[in-house]
């Protein structure tokens, strides 16, 4: 009994206890929880107060943006629209000063109108007047105009034939006076000019190239390609601003023949050098000393010629490289011996014998050696040493009257030369190329519409066109010669430079009867 009250009050103290502890607990609980309540609140109160006061700044520093952009933009606006205003106020004085000009020039045409109806009224005055005048003349010399001209030109017709008749008598007595010495310095000048002109043309060979950059592998590094090829063939080598061409100049044609063929040689091969070029001039020599043999053979068998030294028939060769004033050396002979024969035959004479003897009677023109004395003279010689007949080496000697005729082949011989060489031969390559490149520079001018004439005049270094007055205006005419100059700086190749002049002219003509 007693243990179990002791458990039951053991037991209610427990729950008492209990109780008041949770009570005790939950006190203590509550205060801290307000507390913690209290300083979170306290907390929030603050940071809601900073993030309030940095939205506000914020803000703040956006309207300042915005407004500075405001500003800025109404600035470019008043600036274009000052700039439009200034437009405006520049259009208007812009149209104002047109209205102006256009008055002005309404008045200044107001004006011409009134001056030409002024003087179209003093023409129409004046032609009266002038008319008025000649009926007074008229009336007075009793003459028509006509009849005045015809009487005027009578009397001036007189007087010219007689002014004309003294002149013409002044200058015959002159020319009487200074006839010799006037006609010795026309012949020392064409003399002259004929020389000059025939040694340029029998001393030099134009050799053709297909551009001018081979001219430079032709001259080598320092020189040293041309100046081994001059040395080898005893040749002077122009090279200058020629266009595709470039000249050979000595005084020996078979030297210039050589030098020809080995420079086509070493262009078409394009190998270049010094020993190159002593390989392909001494191979060249040979077929050159070769060639002169066989040319020689060939036109002895084509005349009929037989049993000719083989030093002749070397020499007839030589020939074909050597030319008489402006005639090939080789063809004047057979031409003349060709003539011989015809003339021999024609007289009853051996046409063989006079055959021989035309074809002969130039060779001492080709040597080996240069002896001082006349070709005839050494023709002559050149035929006893090999042992042709008396009478062909007198036609020899005799043909220019070194020596005295002995035979009657000397005449024939004689005659049948100057009938050779009294027709011309073909010109040289240079001349020809001269003449093509004018033909070219007319023909290039020609091509143009309205252009009626072409002249290439001072040696192709200016070009006269002349263009029809009714086909091209003075505007068209300046714009012509541009047009012609660009094409020729195109299209041709020249040295130097070329002037163009582009003549444009109106021509009145009537005749007196």
């Amino acid at each position: 009994m007693t243990v179990m009250i002791a458990t039951i009050i053991a037991f209610a103290a427990f729950i008492v206890g209990g109780v008041l502890t949770y009570i005790l607990f939950r006190y203590v609980l509550k205060s801290k929880y307000d507390k913690v309540l209290k300083e979170a609140e306290t907390e929030a109160e603050v940071i809601k107060k900073n993030k309030l006061l940095e939205v506000k700044e914020k803000f703040l520093n956006k309207k300042a943006d915005l407004e500075k952009e405001v500003a800025l933009r109404n600035q470019k606006i008043q600036q274009a629209e000052n700039k439009l205003k200034q437009r405006e106020m520049a259009l208007g004085q812009r149209q104002e000063d047109l209205q102006r000009k256009k008055q002005e020039a309404e008045n200044v045409r107001e004006n011409l109108e009134a001056q030409l109806g002024i003087v179209e009224k003093k023409k129409e005055e004046l032609d009266k007047l002038q008319h008025q005048e000649i009926e007074k003349l008229e009336t007075i010399s009793s003459l028509s105009a006509e009849e005045a001209k015809e009487r005027l030109v009578e009397s001036l017709k007189e007087e010219a034939k007689t002014q004309a008749q003294s002149y013409i008598n002044d200058i015959m007595d002159d020319a009487k006076l200074t006839a010799g010495k006037e006609a010795k310095r026309i012949i020392i000048q064409s003399i002259q000019r004929v020389a000059t002109e025939t040694a340029i043309e029998n001393s030099v060979t134009v050799f053709h190239i297909d551009s001018d950059e081979i001219k430079g592998r032709i001259i080598g590094r320092e020189g040293r390609n041309i100046r081994a090829l001059e040395a080898a063939t005893g040749v002077e080598i122009v090279v200058d601003d020629t266009p595709e061409a470039i000249v050979l100049s000595a005084f020996d044609p078979v030297r210039r023949e050589i030098a020809r063929l080995a420079l086509h040689q070493l262009v078409t091969d394009g190998r270049i050098h010094p020993a190159r070029i002593e390989e392909v001039v001494a191979k060249v020599r040979k077929q050159v000393e070769e060639e002169i043999i066989e040319t020689g053979k060939r036109t002895t068998i084509d005349l009929g010629i037989h049993g000719l030294h083989p030093e002749l028939i070397r020499i007839v060769g030589k020939m074909k490289y050597r030319s008489s004033y402006g005639q090939n050396l080789l063809q004047h002979s057979r031409e003349t011996a060709n003539l011989c024969a015809v003339m021999a035959s024609e007289l009853g004479l051996n046409p063989k014998k006079a055959k021989r003897a035309g074809l002969l009677h130039d060779i001492g023109k080709v040597p080996d050696e240069e002896p001082e004395l006349p070709h005839a003279l050494l023709g002559m010689k050149l035929a006893e040493k090999y042992k042709e007949k008396p009478d062909i080496c007198n036609a020899i000697g005799a043909h220019h009257d070194e020596v005295e005729m002995s035979s009657l082949l000397a005449p024939i011989v004689q005659v049948c030369d100057a009938i050779s060489g009294a027709r011309p031969g073909a010109r040289r390559e240079i001349v020809e190329a001269y003449i093509k490149r004018l033909n070219d520079l007319e023909q290039l001018a020609m091509s143009y519409p309205g252009v009626t004439k072409t002249y290439a005049i001072q040696a192709g270094r200016e070009l006269r066109v002349i263009v029809g007055a009714d086909k091209i205006d003075d505007k068209q005419t300046e714009s012509l010669s541009g047009e012609i100059a660009k094409k020729i700086q195109d299209e041709m190749t020249y040295p130097g430079q070329v002037k163009i002049t582009v003549i444009r002219e109106t021509r009145a003509v009537s005749f007196a009867k």
